[in-house]
């Protein structure tokens, strides 16, 4: 047995590991989404597909890894592929990698004197894999395969080498293949060094000393979290919230188990699955829900898969949180994952009240946009922030990433270089964050002209007619407001949307603000006079509902 401090090296090295391969992806990267937002993840798992180091990267990402290269090894077994020193699977159907097509997963296997042992694992969203729209997020689609291209698990690289067949089919069903050949290039890379690093690792303490502190580590991160379990009063605990579907609510109810060894989290009794993108496969409910769960109960709480030996996620196939094939599923990813991550917190406060704060924004606010403009395809994508919840002692922070989303925002400059788009405003909303003893959050104005002749807008959005819930007495959040300026007529756009677009038409998202905490009545008239001041409430907010005489 290996001493405890070399235990801790060999994690915290393993972490790091997952870290340089990220800083290796966003750098060889092509495209804004992934070089500039830095929209990927990477990972290290055991030869049992099990989590074992992660960087700080995408929780949708990383929260489904260990569900996805579980499956991913499962479907090679099934099908009798066999894996070689040197080869990487490439895949992106979500029933299998557990995000969304979008989400192209790469992972390698890692081989010791021709046994393997583990697994290095990445995931990219790519700007488009075709579908029906430009960005591939389309509100509209009612089956799986009107969202991309779906490639179940194939060989990207055989011992070393790029099978440039399985290259070419892949850039022959996307819009952009530039910016596809350099992520899945970038991707690669990130694997390769890790590999490498790993193999440094082993070298140095030995492949026995390597599985074992992984062993150990897992098996302390299931003894943290039964620690923290008891701190918490035990008992059932619900909560529900809802989807907007069109003229529509569904519900997503949660009840929660929590005990002093385990924690049970049942979905079963959420509503059924629709012909919409918002259902949201298994492997977005697990990290939705392992997300919310890490984060009340300790975030410095090491993530691996010794948190799968403590928290149960209960589902029903056929629910919107678990579809059957083929549902399509690409906003139930960036959407539905903020919703159930929300739900959980929901139901936590209850026994953790105190520590868990108001909904924020709500939705990872995506715009696709994209067209043929000067003989040439082009697409971008990106997510747009909101307002945080107010938080017990503190307000919510203002247009600012949260949950499941851990993005940077794109650089106006790099879009306009990159896209026949223009800037025309980047704003926060005023009286958008939930008045409350902490504010919430502020939302986002952010509007650009299309420049091209045209072009085809999607939007996917949540809070739009429900708006972001208060907490102990605070008030709601703003809800978003989207619409196309044409001339001098307004185009209001729903949750989601698909609509084309005209050389000079100007796109206006405004996306929704935090819910408040606690009673606005007891806010601290200082800040209330700060805020004023600087243009985050106005002075009808500042007198009527904080009682300030400005």
């Amino acid at each position: 047995m290996i001493d405890p401090v070399t235990v801790e090296v060999i994690r915290n090295s393993s972490s790091y590991i997952a870290e340089e391969m990220g800083i290796v992806l966003r750098n060889a990267a092509y495209s804004p989404n992934i070089r500039d937002r830095m929209d990927h993840s990477c990972a290290i798992l055991t030869g049992d597909g099990e989590l074992i180091a992660q960087a700080e990267h995408i929780p949708v990402h990383l929260g489904s890894m260990a569900v996805g290269v579980k499956n991913t090894i499962d479907y090679l077994r099934r099908s009798s592929i066999e894996l070689e020193e040197g080869d990487v699977v490439v895949l992106n159907d979500p029933y299998i990698a557990g995000t969304h097509l979008n989400d192209v997963t790469m992972v390698k296997p890692l081989f010791h004197r021709g046994e393997i042992y583990g697994y290095v694992a990445n995931k990219a969203h790519h700007v488009d894999v075709g579908g029906m729209v430009p960005g591939s997020i389309s509100g509209d689609a009612k089956e799986l395969i009107q969202e991309g291209i779906v490639l179940p698990p194939l060989k990207i690289v055989r011992r070393g080498r790029l099978d440039l067949s399985i290259l070419n089919l892949i850039l022959s069903n996307v819009r952009v293949p530039r910016y596809t050949r350099g992520d899945l290039k970038a991707q690669i890379a990130a694997l390769n060094v890790g590999e490498r690093r790993i193999g440094e690792l082993i070298g140095k303490y030995g492949l026995e000393a390597v599985l074992e502190s992984w062993a150990r580590t897992m098996e302390y991160t299931a003894d943290y979290l039964r620690a923290r379990l008891r701190k918490v009063t035990p008992g059932l605990y619900g909560a529900e919230d809802y989807m907007e579907a069109d003229d529509r609510f569904l519900t997503i109810r949660v009840r929660v188990q929590l005990s002093r060894e385990s924690v049970r989290v049942d979905f079963t009794e959420t509503d059924e699955q629709v012909d919409m993108p918002i259902n949201a496969v298994y492997g977005v409910t697990v990290a939705a829900t392992s997300y919310a769960i890490k984060a009340a109960l300790d975030p410095d709480l090491p993530m691996n898969y010794g948190f799968f030996r403590v928290v149960r996620v209960e589902t029903r196939e056929g629910t919107l949180v678990h579809p059957k094939k083929p549902a399509p599923v690409a906003a139930g990813n960036v959407e539905t994952s903020q919703r159930i991550a929300e739900t959980v917190l929901k139901a936590l406060a209850q026994p953790m009240r105190g520590r868990i704060p108001a909904a924020s924004h709500g939705s990872m606010n995506n715009v696709m946009v994209g067209g043929i403009h000067g003989g040439r395809s082009w697409a971008f994508y990106e997510t747009i922030g909101g307002g945080m919840g107010g938080r017990p002692g503190k307000d919510g922070v203002d247009g600012v990433h949260t949950h499941m989303t851990n993005t940077m925002n794109t650089p106006i400059e790099v879009i306009e270089r990159e896209c026949p788009v223009l800037f025309v405003e980047y704003s926060l909303r005023e009286d958008s964050g939930g008045p409350g003893q902490y504010r919430g959050g502020l939302g986002i104005t952010r509007a650009f002209k299309v420049l091209s002749d045209e072009a085809t807008l999607s939007i996917a959005t949540e809070r739009v007619r429900l708006r972001p819930w208060g907490l102990e007495g605070g008030m709601e959040g703003m809800s978003g407001f989207h619409y196309v300026e044409r001339g001098g007529e307004r185009i209001v756009l729903g949750a989601k949307a698909t609509t084309r677009l005209r050389k000079g038409d100007i796109v206006w998202i405004n996306t929704p603000g935090g819910g408040g905490y606690g009673d606005p009545r007891l806010r601290d008239p200082d800040l209330v006079r700060e805020d004023l001041q600087d243009g985050k409430i106005s002075k009808r907010t500042a007198r009527e509902i904080y009682g300030l005489d400005a």
